[in-house]
């Protein structure tokens, strides 16, 4: 994104990836809004000139990587040689995206109730294409996977990717192969 001449969008940016640090150490709740703009270098109220309210920032903070999950996830698909290659990628994206914005997993897993009805449906929704996005490739790939198996292959390697947060002890670049290589061989796209 580029930045203004007001330097809004960089604000923005700035505060969406503190409140991600600052909601996966102490929870959304145990953020203040002072709080989420001393960590920004503003005040607790200029805040507002960028979001109307910290459910605001929760929101966009997970629509926003829930739009880009998807997003990236079908380009990878789009310039894959083949199902097995789409996996593949779409195994290494989803690896990297575990690995380097850890809070954003934890803020999701354990904030979600504090999400505005209007934004859990939303990220409900993008999720949900996520899904179908990976368990398409699974069919493609093994046909003997039904429509609900390949959601639940899906949903099981999300878990295992998903679990950076709490399991990442390795280096990042070991993590990073002992992930995909997990990941790939429990799909059969070793």
């Amino acid at each position: 994104m580029s930045t203004t001449a007001t330097g809004a969008p960089a604000r923005r940016e700035q505060i969406l990836a503190t409140a991600a640090q600052l909601f996966a150490a102490r929870g959304f709740h145990g953020v203040s809004v002072a709080d989420l703009g001393a960590a920004c270098g503003i005040s607790g109220p200029a805040l507002y000139k960028h979001f109307p309210s910290k459910d605001a920032v929760l929101a966009e903070m997970l629509v926003a990587i829930s739009e880009e999950l998807l997003a990236v996830g079908r380009e990878h698909v789009a310039a894959a040689e083949g199902p097995a290659d789409a996996v593949r990628r779409l195994v290494g994206f989803h690896v990297d995206f575990a690995l380097s914005r850890p809070a954003l997993i934890v803020v999701q897993d354990r904030d979600w109730a504090s999400l505005p009805d209007d934004a859990r449906e939303r990220v409900r929704g993008l999720q949900r294409e996520y899904v179908e996005l990976w368990a398409g490739q699974l069919r493609e790939v093994d046909g003997s996977l039904d429509v609900a198996a390949s959601r639940a292959a899906a949903h099981a390697t999300f878990g295992l990717l998903n679990s950076t947060p709490h399991s990442a002890r390795a280096p990042a670049d070991r993590m990073r192969g002992l992930l995909r290589d997990m990941a790939l061989r429990s799909l059969g796209v070793a």
